[in-house]
């Protein structure tokens, strides 16, 4: 670990622009950084920081991933993607096991940060001198640090041998190019430099769950249609697609050594051979069969499971507050889909917010006597795909001309890829409904159609 890290990349910052239905995530050049022996142990002397700086660091792939037609079925109400055959979401298992940072600890309620207390908090934190900052945030217009300033901070402070100063300037780059990641992807906001005051002190932080809190904030917006960007940590939103629909991407594997890496490090991106609309269609004939329902199973000896990730409530990172529902997606779990209860109404107050998360035993102990364990990874039960798909709509275009999902040459990744698929006589009577249901143009408020997909479903699930 300490060798990666003497051999670390800045984590560069990701620029993002999206049209109505294209969007690029690109990733600006490393810049490799040797002669940091003493900035190294400081951070080797505080688990956290290590973790931080190598499973952030370490994924430099360039990445272009068109993701337009999967923010069309995000749901802010429920926090989950609502697919053909019912709920999915990225639940704090995918973060710990994808970015390898802890989903426990304390949320982070920053001070009021003004453009004054910005000044004062670099000036103080980060070692520069007040006409410096005051110049920066002239250019920000306001409590925003540019990351390419961070980075000219980090390297002065580096010749300078004002270590805990190059430390907090390189961590706040880092975590505001990532998993703090807004919509700009070229500033970061002050209020996040407090997070490194006391460099011994930071692992009492969810940070894992609080990159889980950006994401899904920015999928809420981006369900709106006059949105053109996107903020938070899109690697992590990429490699959750990599790790649950292994045939509707081309993804690359990079051999990473994943009984010690973050997950995430595994995956790079591979040209595909879609256009976006296209895409649409394709999601649109997904079938259980076509999903890897449990993929950390080959990964458990590093993380193992934690049971917090059954919480169900609200999470937070400062003021930004989103709903947690794993009810709503149990089959993640190895659990039967039932009928979940309603969304949870918006907290009163934070302090209601951090109430519950102490509390997390509670709301998993009231969980633990619905859940019984799938006989096959996408079993639900009945009645469950009426209901939902009476209350979401589980296609995006008409079923007429929807182009097979491409196969790609996936190796198996955990026993759920070999278990979820179907005999062949299913498979055979699988295409003929979807071939009748093209060749016809079903509607979704049909009845009769209702009971096909139904079929169609269960012709694509494992029955055994």
């Amino acid at each position: 670990m300490r060798k990666m890290w003497y051999m670390s990349i800045w984590c560069t910052s990701r620029w993002m622009y999206m049209s109505r239905r294209r969007l690029h995530l690109l990733m600006r050049e490393s810049i490799w950084r040797r002669n940091m022996m003493e900035l190294r142990d400081l951070v080797s002397s505080h688990g956290i920081l290590e973790d931080l700086m190598i499973c952030l660091s370490l994924h430099d792939t360039v990445i272009m991933f068109q993701l337009d037609y999967g923010l069309a079925r995000w749901h802010s109400e429920t926090s989950s993607f609502h697919m053909p055959f019912g709920e999915m979401t990225i639940t704090l298992d995918d973060v710990a096991n994808l970015l390898g940072l802890p989903i426990r600890g304390e949320f982070y309620s920053p001070p009021d940060v003004d453009r004054v207390t910005a000044c004062n908090l670099a000036v103080h934190l980060l070692g520069v001198t007040t006409e410096e900052i005051w110049e920066e945030t002239r250019k920000t217009r306001g409590a925003h640090y540019r990351l390419d300033w961070l980075k000219e901070v980090f390297r002065r402070q580096c010749a300078a041998e004002r270590f805990d100063c190059a430390a907090r300037a390189y961590l706040l780059n880092l975590v505001g190019s990532t998993i703090f990641a807004d919509k700009s992807h070229t500033l970061v906001d002050a209020k996040y430099l407090p997070l490194f005051r006391y460099l011994d002190g930071i692992d009492r932080y969810a940070w894992g769950t609080a990159a889980l809190v950006v994401l899904y904030d920015y999928l809420s917006d981006a369900c709106y249609y006059d949105t053109k960007q996107l903020g938070g940590y899109m690697t992590l939103l990429q490699c959750w697609i990599y790790e649950y629909f292994p045939n509707i991407c081309n993804r690359g594997d990079q051999g990473a050594d994943v009984e010690c890496f973050a997950r995430m490090n595994r995956w790079c991106y591979k040209q595909g051979k879609h256009k976006v609309h296209e895409y649409r269609s394709i999601i649109d004939a997904l079938t259980p069969a076509d999903v890897i329902w449990r993929p950390w199973e080959n990964h458990r000896g590093v993380i193992p499971f934690d049971d917090i990730t059954l919480y169900t409530g609200h999470i937070r990172l400062c003021s930004t507050v989103a709903k947690y529902l794993p009810e709503r997606c149990l089959r993640q779990f190895g659990y039967i889909q039932y009928i979940p209860s309603p969304p949870l109404p918006d907290p009163a107050r934070l302090f209601d917010v951090d109430v519950e998360w102490l509390g997390y035993v509670t709301p998993v102990t009231e969980l633990f006597p619905k859940l019984r364990p799938a006989t096959y990874p996408s079993e639900c039960e009945d009645g469950y795909l009426e209901w939902f798909y009476q209350v979401s709509h589980p296609l995006l275009v008409r079923p007429d001309g929807v182009p097979q999902v491409p196969r790609y040459s996936v190796p198996p990744t955990s026993a759920d890829a070999s278990s979820s698929q179907p005999p062949p006589i299913l498979q055979q009577i699988g295409d003929l409904i979807q071939q009748g249901l093209s060749e016809h143009q079903a509607s979704p408020d049909d009845e009769l159609y209702r009971h096909f997909y139904k079929a169609l479903y269960l012709s694509r699930s494992r029955t055994s």
